[in-house]
């Protein structure tokens, strides 16, 4: 039984990566360096976090940190005690979100949000009305720019919604669309943010800084 927090009805997953030098953020490698790469894995997460903890001061759900690298007490040291800590295990990204949904049900949610930790323009705001949409739609998404999401809602474990998808690629929105309609959920879109993944990305992540997202 995974150690979640007392009443999670609305339970959130955030999911990143431990920022190790070499191993996150490598398609800015070549213009950050390993280093400047991992500080900025560092830093967005840490933003995402400042997000989600304002829309805890309004509402009563619950957060979970889903990394890959690092182990536990990497994380506690870098993000504090305040968070609960799992590791994404194996599988690709579906396997391991359909995975997270599947036991924050179990453990007694009944609304599921997962984010990353890419998109500087997810604030409480857009958190909120997620969980809100979540009354009346099976579905929310979170379409990002570049053809994927950067935000998966549900009220119960679809993992249909997570096989046969090329992740990283132009089409995972588009597909999950797809997919939602074949199996008949009511789903709704929140806005278009934009990922911070390649070069020509960096400059939003410059604006969410100086307070322009």
């Amino acid at each position: 039984m995974l150690n979640f927090p007392a009443n999670p009805k609305q339970h959130l997953i955030i999911f990143t990566r431990y920022p190790e030098p070499g191993k996150t953020k490598t398609r800015l490698i070549p213009v950050l360096g390993t280093v400047g790469a991992a500080n900025l894995q560092r830093e967005m997460t840490e933003y995402t976090i400042f997000q989600v903890q304002e829309l805890q001061k309004a509402i009563d759900m619950s957060v979970e940190v889903r990394f890959a690298g690092g182990d536990s007490q990497l994380m506690e040291d870098w993000l504090g005690l305040d968070l609960v800590y799992q590791s994404q295990g194996e599988g690709d990204l579906g396997l391991r979100m359909a995975r997270s949904l599947f036991n924050a049900f179990e453990s007694g949610a009944e609304k599921v949000i997962i984010i990353g930790t890419d998109c500087p323009g997810v604030n409480a705001e857009i958190l909120g009305t997620a969980f809100d949409n979540l009354h009346a739609f099976d579905l929310v998404l979170g379409p990002a720019i570049d053809g994927g999401y950067y935000l998966i809602g549900l009220r119960q474990p679809i993992s249909e919604l997570f096989v046969n998808i090329e992740w990283g690629t132009a089409q995972v929105f588009q597909k999950t669309v797809d997919i939602a309609q074949k199996l008949n959920l009511s789903y709704v879109n929140l806005l278009p943010l934009a990922d911070v993944d390649r070069p020509e990305d960096l400059p939003i992540w410059e604006q969410a800084l100086a307070g322009e997202i």
